[in-house]
């Protein structure tokens, strides 16, 4: 947790002298006009960070959620990949670099590190940022344009993050493939989507791409095999708790001190991997007693568990699992439940 805690701090810090000499009022203008053209369908030869103001005010509001959500779902995947380190990092429409400060928090260390993106500006700001952790101030920053042209050099891990949104349905399937055809023979493709209904159907797309490939699904789901929400009915997402600053405060309207940034994932690998035996689907709801838990589980059902104090430590296990965590945990001693 400590280690989280730094990694936070370090890119809040990095992040905190963006908005200078940029009136607040500009600021938080610039990102509820991004955000909306966010929601929008965007042509992939359009970049929508124009400038420096227009990324540097993103940068600030976008950038610790993405890391957090990213964070997230790295730390299911390496759970599942016990011992397994990436000794290369591709960063498909990375923008300023969130998803690999993510990776580099996961695992510690130096590698190549590539980010790919069509904004220019986002880059370069991503390159400036990236000059305050040690392991990436020798990444690679280099402008691509992300869809059906896109080649991929091969790398241990590639990941895509809150980017298939912004893509045709046909360059969405040629980056998944691209990915899936970039990772090395023991790699993976993890890839992140807001926590909408919409980004969980995108999800759902890649998912079924990358298990075509060959890839084995690692996380979030304890199997390979189809999904077992009916379409249109739910969808599976999870959440990621964000410090807010105070240009979050200002564009949301809130007084909080934080807010949970919703994400849907995907982490497959060619590795061996040991997925959870299941998978939280819901916040667990705790009553006098008993802890009621929804999961998704290997067989591929969705199911409510009902752990009671009769279970004894897996009970108090239950207690402390939280809405994305594996079920049971790893460590945990189960008794009949």
């Amino acid at each position: 947790m400590n280690d989280v805690v730094l990694a936070s701090e370090t890119l809040r810090g990095a992040l905190s002298g963006l908005l200078d000499g940029l009136p607040p009022r500009q600021a938080a203008g610039a990102v509820e006009r991004l955000i909306a053209n966010y929601r929008g369908t965007t042509p992939t030869d359009a970049p929508i960070l124009r400038d420096r103001a227009d990324v540097a005010a993103y940068a600030a509001y976008r950038m610790p959620a993405t890391f957090e959500a990213v964070r997230s779902a790295l730390a299911e995947f390496a759970a599942a990949v016990p011992g397994w380190t990436p000794g290369g990092h591709v960063d498909v429409g990375g923008g300023t670099g969130a998803a690999t400060w993510a990776v580099a928090d996961t695992w510690p260390g130096t590698r190549p590190v590539t980010v790919l993106d069509w904004a220019e500006p986002a880059l370069a700001l991503g390159r400036e940022i990236a000059a305050a952790h040690p392991d990436l101030r020798d990444a690679t920053w280099r402008r691509a344009r992300i869809g059906a042209a896109l080649a991929l050099d091969e790398s241990d891990l590639v990941t895509v993050s809150y980017v298939l949104g912004e893509l045709t349905a046909a360059d969405r399937a040629a980056v998944v493939d691209a990915a899936a055809a970039a990772a090395s023979a023991t790699g993976a493709v993890v890839v992140v989507e807001p926590g909408t209904p919409d980004g969980y159907a995108r999800i759902i797309e890649a998912r079924d791409r990358l298990v075509a490939a060959g890839f084995r699904v690692a996380a979030p789901c304890p199997h390979s095999a189809a999904c077992p929400i009916v379409p249109g009915t739910d969808w599976c997402h999870f959440s990621a708790r964000v410090s807010r600053s105070s240009l979050h405060r200002q564009v949301k309207g809130g007084s909080l001190a934080y807010e949970d940034e919703k994400f849907s994932y995907v982490a497959a690998t060619r590795a061996a991997a040991v997925p959870a035996p299941a998978r939280v689907v819901r916040r667990p709801q705790i009553r006098k007693g008993q802890v009621l838990l929804d999961l998704c589980e290997t067989d591929e059902q969705l199911r409510r568990r009902t752990v009671t104090k009769r279970h004894g430590e897996l009970y108090k296990a239950a207690r402390d699992t939280d809405w994305g965590d594996a079920w049971p945990p790893r460590d945990a001693t189960q008794d009949g439940a």
